[in-house]
C-alpha cells in the first residue's frame, strides 16, 4: 500500500481547505464505502481527512417546521433519536433498517449522500422529502443534488454540514433488500408534506429518482389502492444478477403501495 497522510482536523473551513488542496485526498465520514473500495483496488488515496472530530457536524435538531440532522450523525443515532422518531418516524425507521449494527454505528448520513451509492437507502428519503443538502458554501435542494452513479452536485472541496428536512403529515419507506448485503435492491419512500405527495426510489437506477405518475395518483388520493395499475418503465433502470430492469420496474408501484400503508399506520 502507498504511503498517506491522515488529517484530523477541527473545523469544516479546515477539512474544506484540505480537501480543495489535494484532489486525490479522501474525505472519512464513517469509511464504509472508501475502505472496501480501496480493498478491491478502486481507491488509492494520497489522504484521510477524518471528520469525526468536528462537534459541529453533528447532532439533531428540530423545531416546529424542519428537522436537521448534522451530517457527521450516525445512522444508529438517527434511528434511535426520540426527536427523529416524533417528527419523521419513517426516516428513523429508514436508518434502523441500513446494513448492520456495525455499519449503523459508523456510517453517516452525510458520507452516505456525498458517496450517492445507487442501492443506499438516504437519497430515497432524502428526495422523497423534498430536503435541503446544506454544505460548507450553499444549500443544494435534493432535487438537484443526485447526479448519476456515485455522482453528486457537490463540487471539489465542498463538504455536506446538514440535512435540512420538511415534517411530513404522512410519510413511509418500504425496501426490497438484497439478503446478503441488506441493500436495497428497490426501495420506495412516500411523503405528504402540505398538499404535495412525493414518490423517491433507490435501487432501481443509477441514482435516486422520482416518479411522477405515482406522486399524480397519490396527490388525488392517498391510498395504498391509489398505486395499483401504475406501470413504471424499465428502459433506465438496472439490470443485474439480483434482478431485471423489468423486475424492478414490477417492484416499484409494489413498494410503493406498502409505503403508504406504513404511512398511515
Amino acid at each position: 500500500m502507498p504511503a498517506m497522510s491522515y488529517h484530523r482536523p477541527a473545523s469544516v473551513a479546515e477539512a474544506a481547505k484540505l480537501a480543495a488542496s489535494d484532489p486525490d485526498a479522501r474525505v472519512l465520514a464513517g469509511g464504509q464505502s472508501v475502505l472496501p473500495s480501496m480493498k478491491l483496488g478502486l481507491l488509492a488515496p494520497s489522504a484521510f481527512i477524518d471528520l469525526a472530530g468536528i462537534g459541529e457536524l453533528q447532532g439533531i435538531r428540530a423545531d416546529g417546521k424542519t428537522l436537521t440532522i448534522g451530517a457527521m450523525t450516525t445512522h444508529a443515532s438517527v434511528a434511535d433519536s426520540q426527536e427523529v422518531r416524533t417528527k419523521i418516524r419513517a426516516l428513523a425507521q429508514l436508518a434502523a433498517g441500513i446494513g448492520d449494527s456495525q455499519v449503523r454505528n459508523r456510517g453517516t448520513i452525510g458520507g452516505s449522500l456525498a458517496n450517492s451509492d445507487p442501492a443506499a437507502d438516504y437519497p430515497a428519503a432524502v428526495l422523497g422529502l423534498g430536503a435541503s443538502i446544506r454544505t460548507n458554501k450553499r444549500a443544494i435542494a435534493a432535487d438537484g443534488f443526485f447526479k448519476g452513479l456515485f455522482a453528486t452536485d457537490l463540487n471539489p472541496g465542498e463538504l455536506i454540514t446538514a440535512v435540512e428536512f420538511a415534517i411530513a403529515e404522512k410519510a413511509g419507506y418500504e425496501k426490497f433488500r438484497q439478503p446478503a448485503s441488506r441493500f436495497a435492491l428497490v426501495g420506495v419512500f412516500v411523503a405528504q408534506v402540505g398538499k404535495a405527495v412525493r414518490v423517491a426510489v433507490t435501487g432501481a437506477a443509477a441514482c435516486a429518482f422520482r416518479v411522477k405518475s405515482l406522486e399524480e395518483a397519490l396527490t388525488k388520493r392517498f391510498a395504498p389502492e391509489a398505486c395499483d395499475g401504475i406501470r413504471v418503465s424499465a428502459a433506465t433502470l438496472n439490470s443485474d444478477i439480483h434482478g431485471s430492469a423489468e423486475y424492478r420496474a414490477h417492484l416499484i408501484p409494489v413498494l410503493a403501495r406498502r409505503a403508504v400503508q406504513k404511512a398511515l399506520g
